[in-house]
């Protein structure tokens, strides 16, 4: 016995044609939300702000912005903390900027390497300050 003979082709073809629904609507970068909100961390608030600006589902826009302020604030504490060595270099507290400065670095990687485990688990872990300021950034960019 023989296999069942392919169905005839559809007269005139479908365009476009039918995807499953899984392929259906694509996000802009292509990437599965788990991933997408991974790298939401990787570069720091700059990765943060690519995603924000091209995709646009809940999860990853959050990851994003979340990204945005935690890393956005680190930034901002580190190029304080430098301004503020090279005033003192001068004055003597050179010992308390170095140690400022370790500090905020192993907190920085801590906090890189716990949101973007999180990110990846499919998890919407919030930062206790920043994910409110980042649930009102997430609204306010279109």
């Amino acid at each position: 016995m023989g296999a069942a003979a392919p169905p005839p082709p559809q007269y005139p073809p479908q365009y476009p044609p039918q995807y499953p629904p899984q392929y259906a609507a694509q996000p802009a970068s292509g990437l599965q939300e788990n991933v997408a909100g991974l790298l939401c961390y990787l570069l720091g608030w700059l990765t943060g702000i690519i995603f924000l600006l091209i995709d646009k589902r809940p999860f990853v826009r959050f990851h994003a912005a979340q990204s945005i302020v935690v890393f956005g604030a680190l930034f901002l504490l580190r190029l304080i903390l430098v301004f503020a060595w090279v005033g003192s270099y001068y004055g003597g507290f050179f010992g308390i900027h170095v140690l400022v400065s370790m500090l905020l670095s192993i907190v920085t990687l801590i906090a890189w390497v716990v949101l973007m485990v999180m990110a990846y688990q499919g998890k919407r872990f919030e930062v206790p300050i920043a994910a409110g300021i980042a649930r009102s950034l997430m609204g306010s960019v279109q």
